[in-house]
């Protein structure tokens, strides 16, 4: 019962787990994507890539990370990896909440930002304000699923490792060849003379 329960754990761990990968290869995919637009529209120009261009890549490239971490926590279910999956996504939720603290607090966030001699980041600003209720709604189900990936691992790390290669005294085991231990019945041992002697040749 208990090896089903961590199957599953282990199965809707990687699952919510897929969430954050998906977030990260879309913000990398779009990354090449306007890096090949700013190559189109600046073509014999010596411009260095926008800022936010090398940020959607360096936090895909995070996100893509954190899902390799955490695929390999819930495939192993070793502590250890789970205590690092949910620290760093605990810190990835603290980071979130921060800036969209500053987001819905600071009127002039924008100040707080490098400038953008290209205008892109502008025309991606204007794209999340025209479609802010999809945007909502897909922010909701990244938090969410990274508060069920912390949830889940936790549950998991609670259950302890998986056990079924080790024996008891924590030597592995190969389960294919292992043998279960035999019990033999007691002979008792007869020391003294043999019951049949010899005969005198």
């Amino acid at each position: 019962m208990e090896r089903i329960l961590k199957n599953c754990l282990k199965i809707s761990l990687k699952l919510a787990n897929l969430t954050l990968g998906t977030v990260g290869i879309a913000m990398f995919m779009y990354g090449l994507w306007m890096i090949r637009v700013w190559q189109r529209d600046t073509a014999g120009s010596d411009y260095a890539f926008p800022w936010f261009v090398h940020a959607f890549l360096g936090i895909g490239i995070g996100l893509c990370a954190i899902t390799f971490l955490g695929h390999f926590a819930a495939h192993t279910a070793n502590p250890s990896c789970l205590t690092s999956y949910m620290f760093t996504i605990f810190l990835l939720l603290l980071a979130e909440t921060g800036l969209l603290a500053d987001v819905y607090l600071n009127s002039d966030w924008e100040k707080d930002l490098p400038e953008d001699p290209s205008g892109r980041f502008n025309d991606f600003k204007n794209f999340v304000k025209n479609n802010s209720e999809d945007f909502q709604w897909i922010t909701l189900f990244i938090v969410l699923a990274q508060g069920v990936s912390i949830l889940l691992a936790t549950v998991l790390r609670t259950l302890g490792k998986d056990t079924r290669y080790e024996r008891e005294n924590g030597e592995p085991r190969v389960p294919l060849l292992d043998q279960p231990d035999q019990t033999f019945p007691a002979y008792p041992y007869v020391v003294g003379e043999p019951r049949f002697p010899c005969k005198n040749v």
